[in-house]
């Protein structure tokens, strides 16, 4: 297996050196006309009613003063699906670094780590991880098959321009790997962004990051910009004193260059997007630690990881027929992944590759749309797992059709219907259906069905079985991946959402319900304390997920969300119909936000505070606690004041758990990493404890 991608430090240079000599210090000013990617579309969902950023708008107009706070939270009311965009306001809220703590503010969304070694963390959305999300970027199918496990870090906060979070399947032109739903990050764009922006950030525990932008125009159609994102960690930290790391320490490096084309006259745009990473993590015990286990190593895991990534979309609309255009995307990936769990080894390479085409048009009128299109998917997978080797090449052909209602009144629909062919599962159909009504005013109700189909990459998906001494055992069923047939599921739910005014405060109500049941899904089972088992589902496996959700907007500086949430998932383990294990039963949701109005200058003040009420989690079995049982609820709170000294110039500080809650013990049998009964997986709370951080942002018009 080869240890490297082939992308060159110099290569990284020559793009720094590059974009330097195109004249930053001297680039052309940007248009101010309207930038047409909207119209074309390109696979992307327009969201009629977002708003793009919180601020206070001051506009005078014969001495009136209009004034309007922008939410960072967007819910659409004519779109069918039910979505809900998180704007670049909302993201700043979290300080967030990362794709992975960008849903900290998110009440839909749990963020959890995965395992106390290896500072990953993991989302789950309607009860479900993510390998049942499916994610997009800009509606590019992303962070998949390799990227499982580590994918969500590997997108850097500042680079997110916004992300758009639907519930339930997604859009049958995005492929058939949705099941609970379907994040989408749109990135930044050079036609819209400033000239320079620099973000530097630190936090308790050794945590160091740093972002910066450059954009510039070459011409009035030719944008470009070059990203960098680098972190770091360099303490290693062990408050619990169980003799290992609480968090890894590790650095990493990110690109990014984007073109962006854009011809609004003759109806063209584009984008060509190249990215390149490289990861390093080590976790384990501390070198202080001393083991009396026959002179045994200390236990040390070590994972390099190297990214490169190139993507394109292109599309045209028709200059006479505005409402018809083509669109053409696709990226080509390649994720390499070197890695040691104390005396287990584990290597990836997996190259994938992605191919879209779209036509949309109308049907006699506005109100009847349709898009059609194929798409193209391949993926190569090479794993070494303690010298047995795994390999497979996957590729699939599709076309899809879906057809768009809207009486631009009370009623809107989206139908749509693809047909797949696999090399190793044949062909497939799936279907999906939105529809959206409103029988009255501030009323809005979504219905939303359909399937989803997905293979299980058993491994990298689960890479904290790594971290358990249990006997790994695969009982499958013959099937073509790893002995499993792929995996089906249906999604039905929907929505009813009011809003409201109370004088000058206005009120958002939204109730959620959702049902995701499945068909011969590959179940993690870690009843036996002694074993950890593979298996075909035999039996019943469902998640119901429950969430309703207020938002309170108080003229004009304050805003309140409150939410609370039931998730009623079970799997069926040895013929017993269990809730699935570290999954909690009950979420409590509430937060504060408050902004000052800003000056003429942009000086402003703006603080929140997050509370996450977490319920308890029902215990698998183990050396310690042979009969399972359940953790306690616990509590967190997160905050953060930000004082902007001007539009360009801003400075922020925060604390992340408040109320410093830690798991305690969180690894079985610490102190014997090489015994049978060693366990850094069980994890249901924080392994690291208060954590205060600050950080300033500087911007370059």
């Amino acid at each position: 297996m080869k240890k490297y991608i082939g992308c060159s430090y110099l290569y990284c240079a020559a793009l720094l050196i590059y974009l330097l000599s195109t004249g930053l210090a001297t680039a052309a000013p940007k248009a101010h006309y309207s930038w047409c990617t909207e119209a074309v579309h390109l696979g992307m969902e327009q969201q009629k009613d977002t708003i793009p950023t919180k601020e206070i708008i001051i506009e005078k107009l014969d001495e009136v003063t209009v004034e309007q706070r922008k939410k960072g939270l967007q819910k659409s009311y004519f779109e069918p699906k039910n979505v809900v965009t998180v704007n670049a306001a909302e993201l700043l809220k979290a300080a967030c670094c990362n794709l992975s703590e960008s849903f900290e503010t998110n009440p839909s969304i749990d963020v959890s780590y995965s395992d106390a070694l290896m500072g990953a963390k993991q989302i789950k959305m309607l009860g479900l991880s993510s390998p049942y999300i499916q994610f997009t970027e800009e509606n590019i199918p992303t962070i998949r098959g390799a990227a499982q496990t580590y994918g969500l870090s590997f997108i850097p906060g500042t680079w997110v321009e916004s992300i758009q979070i639907t519930k339930g399947v997604g859009s049958v032109a995005n492929g058939y790997e949705s099941m609970a739903g379907q994040i989408n990050t749109e990135l930044k764009k050079p036609f819209t962004e400033p000239l320079l922006f620099v973000n530097a950030f630190a936090s308790q525990g050794g945590r160091q990051e740093f972002n910066t932008h450059w954009n510039t125009s070459l011409n009035e159609r030719w944008h470009t910009g070059l990203f960098v994102h680098a972190n770091r960690r360099i303490e290693a930290m062990d408050a619990n004193g169980d003799g290992f790391m609480d968090m890894p320490m590790g650095d990493q490096i990110n690109l990014m260059h984007r073109w962006q084309y854009t011809d609004t006259q003759k109806g063209w745009v584009g984008f060509a997007t190249l990215k390149w990473l490289k990861d390093d993590k080590e976790a384990g015990q501390m070198d202080s630690q001393i083991n009396f286990m026959g002179g045994q190593p200390l236990w040390k895991s070590i994972t390099s990881t190297e990214r490169l990534e190139g993507a394109f979309k292109m599309g045209y609309v028709f200059p006479e027929m505005p409402y018809q255009s083509i669109g053409l995307q696709g990226n080509l990936s390649r994720h390499v992944q070197q890695s040691t769990f104390g005396q287990k080894a584990y290597d990836m390479d997996h190259i994938s590759g992605y191919a879209n085409g779209l036509f949309q048009s109308i049907i006699g009128s506005t109100q009847n749309k349709f898009k059609a299109g194929g798409n193209l998917t391949f993926d190569q997978y090479e794993e070494l797992l303690n010298g047995s080797e795994f390999r497979r090449r996957d590729y699939s052909i599709g076309s899809f059709f879906e057809y768009s209602y809207d009486n631009l009144d009370n009623i809107g629909l989206v139908a749509g219907v693809r047909a797949d062919w696999h090399n190793q599962w044949g062909a497939f159909i799936t279907p999906r259906l939105h529809l959206r009504y409103n029988p009255w005013t501030k009323t809005t109700l979504r219905l939303a069905a359909g399937s989803g189909r997905r293979a299980a990459n058993i491994f990298t998906e689960n890479q904290n079985i790594f971290l358990t001494n249990r006997l790994l055992v695969l009982e499958n069923n013959g099937g073509p991946i790893y002995g499993f047939d792929p995996e089906l599921s249906w999604n039905y739910g929907g929505s009813i959402r009011q809003t409201a005014s109370l004088g000058s405060i206005g009120l958002d109500l939204t109730l959620d319900l959702y049902r995701t049941q499945f068909k011969d899904q590959v179940v993690v089972n870690w009843e036996n304390p002694q074993r950890l088992s593979f298996q075909p589902l035999q039996g019943e496996s469902y998640a119901n997920s429950a969430l309703a959700s207020l938002e309170i907007d108080i003229p004009t500086h304050w805003e309140v969300r409150l939410a609370y949430k039931l998730d009623d998932v079970k799997t069926t383990y040895d013929g017993n119909l269990l809730q699935r294990p570290l999954q909690p039963r009950k979420r409590a949701f509430a937060q504060l936000s408050y902004q000052s109005t800003p000056d003429a200058a942009g000086a402003q003040w703006r603080w929140d505070a997050t509370y996450h009420g977490v319920g308890s989690q029902r215990l698998v079995a183990n050396v310690r606690n042979p009969y399972g049982g359940y953790a306690p609820s616990y509590h967190l709170v997160n905050s953060q004041l930000t004082k902007a000294f001007s539009k360009t110039l801003e400075v922020y500080m925060g604390v992340e758990n408040a109320t410093n809650f830690t798991q305690d013990n969180p690894i079985i049998a610490a102190s014997e990493p090489y015994n049978d009964r060693f366990d850094a997986a069980q994890i249901y709370a924080p392994i690291f404890g208060r954590m205060g951080y600050i950080g300033m942002r500087w911007t370059l018009l």
